[in-house]
């Protein structure tokens, strides 16, 4: 009988013993161990080469244009308009007729004081011939000499009064030139103020018409007062005057190439600028009196400067930075000093060397050490287009 109670006891520590076992290894009988964890896939991105060239180096400021000369066409004298002579908008020389005045009656002006002068000639002729005769008559006691004088005295008041009709005449000749309106200077005509058959004033605000000289034409911008000192040295460096290029407000247009011709007496103390004055050939008329343009003054060129897309400098709690690709396919990212941005390019300072490759889009995905793949070809230029897509404007 204890035979029998002791060999199921045996069995049941033996079972006990087993299933501990399996509970300890976390693994069944019919359980297959778990596999290791798949590796990260690299993230795929576009790279670009840092840049190794001459890079100009620009101030930037917004600017107006100014026209060279503007000219208000006005009547010097009142007379009806009997024809205009110009189209609205075209382009017109110095001395250019722009309107004609009625010139009737400073013509009849001059008619009657040429017949005046011509009277007091022949008033003249008839007392030079008495004279002669007087003093004839004197030399042989036959006139007195108070005769005499008094024939001097008439042919004096005549020679005097011929020379006051020249210069009435004179005036009047100038009278009828102002019955034409002509431009004093090469420039563009604006609205015309007046009509044919209208009497013009020289009292008239508005004249007939404004005349704009664009060619040549200046622009007036402005920059921080903080760059003073570098345009100042550039100056005395080079001692000539620098190149300012003048571009749309979008800048995607170079409307024309210039130079500084004036940097301002004073600085405006309400905003913190100084005022310059930049002068264009404006060949093309490009350059509109009025217009709100981009200017750029070359300042200075950057001998052998690093250059990289500007979407790879990227902004940061610590400032600007961008990730490097590792020979190993990994990303690190690099702190920056970025010198300027200008058209879709930044000049690095520090932080970059020439030749290394970096990353042009894909950052969002990016932490240092990422492994990542380069895109290529049509993928590269898809994956711009969703970036361009998905970044905020501005």
């Amino acid at each position: 009988m204890r035979r029998k109670i002791v060999i199921p006891t045996v069995f049941l520590i033996a079972v006990v013993a087993i299933g501990g076992g399996l509970a300890l290894t976390h693994t069944g009988p019919f359980e297959r161990p778990a596999p290791p964890p798949a590796a990260t896939p690299p993230v795929p991105i576009v790279a670009g080469v840092v840049a190794q060239h001459d890079v100009p180096i620009y101030l930037t400021g917004v600017g107006t244009v100014i026209a060279y000369n503007t000219v208000v066409v006005r009547s010097q004298i009142q007379g009806q308009i009997v024809s205009i002579n110009f189209t609205e908008g075209q382009t017109v020389k110095t001395g250019g007729l722009l309107a004609q005045i009625d010139p009737r009656p400073y013509q009849a002006q001059i008619d009657q004081l040429t017949a005046t002068r011509d009277r007091d000639q022949a008033q003249l002729v008839n007392a030079q011939a008495n004279l002669a005769r007087y003093t004839t008559l004197g030399n042989q006691g036959w006139a007195t000499p108070q005769l005499l004088d008094t024939q001097k005295a008439q042919v004096a008041q005549l020679e005097n009064a011929i020379k006051a009709d020249e210069a009435l005449i004179e005036a009047a000749k100038v009278q009828l030139s102002y019955t034409q309106l002509t431009s004093p200077i090469d420039g563009v005509v604006g609205i015309r103020q007046v009509d044919i058959g209208n009497i013009i004033h020289p009292t008239d605000p508005n004249g007939l018409v404004v005349v704009t000289q664009i060619e040549p034409i200046s622009l007036i911008f402005t920059l921080p007062e903080t760059v003073l000192p570098q345009i100042q040295q550039q100056q005395q460096k080079t001692n000539a005057p620098l190149t300012v290029l003048a571009y749309s407000q979008d800048n995607t247009i170079k409307l024309d190439e210039g130079t500084l011709g004036l940097v301002n007496n004073e600085i405006l103390q309400t905003t913190g600028s100084i005022q310059l004055k930049a002068n264009f050939p404006n060949k093309a008329h490009t350059l509109w009196p009025g217009e709100l343009v981009n200017a750029r003054l070359l300042l200075d060129t950057r001998h052998d400067g690093l250059t990289v897309p500007a979407s790879v400098v990227q902004q940061g709690p610590k400032g600007p930075y961008a990730y490097v690709v590792n020979p190993d396919g990994s990303v690190a990212i690099r702190p920056l000093k970025v010198a300027q941005v200008s058209d879709g390019q930044a000049l690095i300072d520090s932080g970059l060397n020439a030749n290394e490759q970096v990353v042009v889009d894909g950052q969002y995905k990016l932490q240092p050490g990422t492994r990542v793949t380069i895109l290529t070809g049509q993928a590269a230029e898809e994956a711009k287009a969703q970036s361009a897509q998905q970044a905020p404007i501005p």
